[in-house]
C-alpha cells in the first residue's frame, strides 16, 4: 500500500484540523497562565486589586460579552451544513462586524481606564489587566479580519477553521469576564 501524501485531500484536512487544535489549545493554555497569574496576584494584593476593579466598567464588559456571543452565534450560522454561500458570507461578515463593535467598546472602556492608572495605588492590577485584555483584543481584531477574509472566498473547510478559532476567542472572554470584572 502506498503512503498518503499531504497533497491528498483527506491528509491535508487532517493536518489542518490537527494544527487548528494545537493552536486552540495553545491559546487556551496561554490565557490560562495569564488568568492564573491574575488570580494569584489578586490574592496577594487583595486591597490593590479591589481598588483597581472598582475603576473598571462591568456594564461595558457585560455589553461586550453580549456582543461577542452574538458574533459567535453569527459565526455558528455560517457553519451550518445547509447554509447557502450568501448566508455563509452574510453570517461571517456579521460575525466580523460584531467583533469590530467589541473592539470599539473596549477602546472606549480603555480610554477612561487609562486616565486612572497613574501611580502605584493599584499594585499590579492594571498591568495584568491591560496585558490580558489587550492580548485578547488583538485576537479579536485578527479573528475578525480572518472572518472577513473567509467571507470573501468561503469554503466549508475554511469556515470550519475560522469559526472554531472564533469560538475559542469567545470562550476565553467568557472565562475572563468573571475573573477580571466580577471576582
Amino acid at each position: 500500500m502506498a503512503a498518503r501524501t499531504l497533497s491528498e485531500p483527506g491528509v491535508a484536512a487532517d493536518a489542518d484540523t490537527f494544527l487548528l487544535w494545537v493552536l486552540a489549545w495553545s491559546e487556551l493554555a496561554a490565557f490560562g497562565i495569564l488568568l492564573s497569574a491574575f488570580l494569584v496576584t489578586g490574592f496577594i494584593q487583595q486591597l490593590e486589586f479591589a481598588a483597581g476593579q472598582a475603576q473598571l466598567h462591568p456594564f461595558l464588559a457585560g455589553l461586550n460579552t453580549l456582543v461577542l456571543l452574538t458574533s459567535g452565534w453569527q459565526a455558528a450560522l455560517a457553519g451550518l451544513a445547509d447554509a447557502s454561500r450568501p448566508e455563509q458570507r452574510r453570517s461571517l461578515v456579521m460575525a466580523a462586524l460584531f467583533g469590530f463593535l467589541f473592539v470599539f467598546i473596549k477602546l472606549v472602556e480603555y480610554g477612561d481606564e487609562l486616565r486612572k492608572v497613574e501611580g502605584t495605588a493599584y499594585g499590579h492590577f492594571f498591568e495584568l489587566y491591560f496585558i490580558i485584555t489587550g492580548f485578547h483584543l488583538l485576537h479579536v481584531v485578527f479573528g475578525a479580519g480572518l472572518l472577513l477574509l473567509v467571507a470573501w472566498r468561503p469554503s466549508r473547510a475554511n469556515i470550519g477553521l475560522v469559526t472554531t478559532l472564533w469560538h475559542v476567542i469567545d470562550l476565553i472572554w467568557v472565562s475572563m469576564f468573571p475573573i477580571v470584572y466580577l471576582s
